[in-house]
This record gives C-alpha cells, structure tokens and sequence, in this order.
C-alpha cells in the first residue's frame, strides 16, 4: 500500500431525520433542519467546510433518514463548490450513531481511508478536525472523542466522561448521569480508524448471542429493558464509548472554543452568531461592512446575502444573518437576527432577538422582538413561513405559526 493512500480521510455526519428535530417546529416544517441557514450557510455546511480544511479528505457521506430529494440540490451544489464528492446515504430506518455507520461500511471504506471522522450536524463549535487528527495519531488508539469543559450544573444534560488528566485517555463514559460524575462532556464529534467497524461488530454480535439466549429462556427475560433495541441499532455513546473505555482505546482532545447544541430555534440564533464571529478568522470576507454612506452601518458580525436589498439608511447588527432576495427598507433596525428567504422589512421597523420566517412582511413601524434568553420557549420570536406582520403592529416574545396575519400586538403568546 502507498503511503499517500495510508492517509486519505474521509469524513460522515449524521444529519438525523424527520421524525428528530421535532422541538425545531416551526422552522422545520419545510426545510429539513440540517439545511436551516445559519450565518448565512445551512447548518450542515459549517461542518463540512470544517471537513474541508482536512488534508487529503476523499469523501464526505452525510447519513440520515430524510428523503433523498431534500438533500438532492444541497449535496450537488456543494459538491461542485468544493470539489470534494458529498453524498448523501439515506437509511432505510434508524440504525443508532453506530449502527448508521456499520450499515453503509462499504461504501464509506471504498477509499480505503485510514481515518472515519463522525459529526453531528446539530453541534455548533469550531471543529478543529486537523487538531484532532494530530493527537489521534500520538494517542495511538482507536478513537478519539471531541470534549469540553461546562458549568457543573450543566453537565449532567449531556455524555459526561473521566479522563486521565496525563494521558487523555477515555477512563469512563455515562450518558445523561443522575449524579455528577465530570465538568467535561461529548461533543459528539470524533475520529476513529477502521478498528471501529470490528467494534461495532462485536456488540451486534454479541447482542445476537444475546437474543438466541432469551428466545430459549422464560417469558419474563423477553421483558428485559435490551430486549427493545434490535440487534443493528447501536449507539456510539451507550454501546460503544461506555464498554471500550478504560482499555486504552479511546482517548479525548479537549477544544478550548466554543460548542452548544442546536436543539430548538432560540440555540440556533446564538449558535448563528458563535458561527459569524468564527467567519472572522476562517471566512473573513463572508461578513459586511458599511458606514452608512453608501451601503448600510453595519455594527459587529452581519452575513448579507449578495441577492439582498439593504437600504442605505438602515443600521444591521450585531449577530444579523440576512438571507437571499430579502428586501430591507429606510430606517430599519435589525440586531441579533435570523431574517430568512424573500422576506421584506418595511421601513422605520425593527426587528431584535428574532427569526422572521420564509416570504414573511414586516410592516412600516412595527417591532418584531424578544428578550433574547436562547434557552425560554418564548425567549425569542419566530414568525413562520409568509407570516404578514401589518404596520405599526408590536409582536413581542411570541412565536407565530405560519400564513398568519397580525393586525393586532401580541405578547407572550403562540399563535396557531
């Protein structure tokens, strides 16, 4: 085998399916969720532009249970765009992190790469895939697991893991713990070699042996809590990182950056503007600039779309992401927004701590805002798809399904 062969990469992020991403609604009811923009880039791309920055990367697979047709025009375009073959598998149902990847082995291995990075395409943070591969290869095992650093009180909402503080290894692994067991969790972003493959076949098998056992044996072990998980769903966290840990064949690299999950709509407007203030050291042209003289002021991290109309009078940021074909009138205020497809912000109107949904109107002196706490149900507002807010109407604190007009101010309200 050549040495340059040795060393190609590739690269499979999990983008889950229709039935996850459910807490996502109403932004999620026609566009799958690894496609909603943030920083102006579906949430997918952040990853693998990331991916991109990988020396010899021969393949990016994305995996999930979406129909193909949604990531059809995506996964072209990309393609083209970075000239790295993206692919998108879709499963014929859930096969659990692991099991996801032990199904499409084959095609995933067809490169012969020496190295599996995995993401999940709902983490936000800087991915520092080249980093990581670097110790990777000094730990010597089969895995390497992205890890950070959070509040005591906060860490028992994810995988939470003991390392050795000298080596980095994986000494222990629990998902979700009752007790505080550490301050550091799973980022859920990892890089394997092909060992994992073997790994994964242990537990199917052994789960197998499992199951021949209990057909043999009393009605009551048929109601045993394993008994619910067929033997190809299998879990990387769970089945994997929990047994193979303490064996010297997991190890952890601690990122000193960001990292949040983007489960609901509020965490994806502050992931947005964890992203735009990224695109000032990996994308710098991505983000305006303006004084206001001939083009818009621009305050702090704004993404503008080329397509866009943005009145010079009009003051935009911090944290704005503005999407294509969006018209934006004389005097309006935007800061810390999400402003989506072929929306028109009519003028003198402001919007803040929002996400103004696909063709929705704004209109002259209205206000469009929340209190900006990412984690309430109501901390920001979202208007839906073609949401009309009419003139000088104050819509605060809400989130508005979409086709809906508002002639009327509401606070703190969901309007179905």
């Amino acid at each position: 085998m050549e040495s340059s062969d040795q060393e190609k990469v590739v690269a499979v992020i999990m983008v889950g399916g229709p039935t996850k991403g459910t807490r996502f609604r109403p932004l999620s009811f026609n566009t799958p969720k690894p496609l909603f923009p943030l920083a102006g880039q579906p949430m997918v791309h952040h990853p693998i532009s990331a991916c991109k920055r990988l020396p010899n990367l021969a393949h990016i697979f994305l995996i999930g249970f979406y129909e193909e047709r949604e990531f059809a025009l995506y996964v072209s375009s990309i393609s083209n765009e970075l000239k790295v073959p993206v692919r998108y598998l879709k499963e014929d149902k859930p096969h659990g992190s692991a099991g996801g990847l032990y199904y499409f082995r084959n095609i995933i291995m067809e490169d012969n790469p020496s190295h599996i990075f995995l993401l999940n395409c709902d983490v936000c943070c800087s991915f520092p895939l080249t980093e990581m591969l670097e110790a990777h290869k000094r730990y010597g095992g089969m895995g390497t697991v992205l890890v950070i650093k959070v509040s005591a009180e906060s860490a028992n909402q994810f995988g939470e893991l003991v390392a050795d503080t000298i080596t980095n290894e994986l000494l222990h692994y629990t998902e979700k713990p009752e007790t505080f067991v550490s301050d550091l969790i799973n980022c859920g972003v990892y890089i394997f070699t092909r060992d994992i493959f073997t790994a994964i076949q242990e537990v199917s098998t052994h789960r197998e042996g499992q199951a021949n056992i209990r057909h043999l044996s009393s009605f009551e072990t048929l109601q045993s809590p394993t008994r619910a998980l067929p033997v190809d769903f299998i879990r990387l966290d769970q089945d994997i990182l929990s047994p193979f840990a303490g064996k010297k064949q997991l190890y952890t690299y601690e990122t000193m950056d960001f990292w949040e999950q983007i489960k609901t709509p509020g965490m994806s407007l502050k992931c947005s503007g964890l992203y735009l203030a990224q695109f000032r050291f990996t994308s710098p042209h991505l983000l305006a600039a303006g004084d206001g003289t001939k083009s818009a002021t621009i305050v702090g991290d704004v993404y503008v779309h080329p397509s866009a109309k943005v009145h010079p009078t009009a003051k935009i940021g911090p944290n704005v992401s503005i999407s294509a074909n969006v018209r934006v009138g004389a005097g309006v205020r935007l800061i810390s927004c999400i402003i989506l497809d072929d929306v028109e912000v009519q003028e003198n109107a402001v919007v803040i701590n929002s996400i103004v949904g696909w063709k929705s109107s704004v209109g002259k002196w209205s206000r469009v805002q929340a209190d900006g706490d990412y984690n309430a149900k109501l901390g920001i507002t979202i208007l839906g798809e073609a949401v009309t807010v009419e003139d000088e109407v104050v819509v605060i604190n809400s989130i508005v399904l979409p086709n809906k007009t508002l002639n009327l101010s509401v606070q703190e309200e969901i309007i179905l």
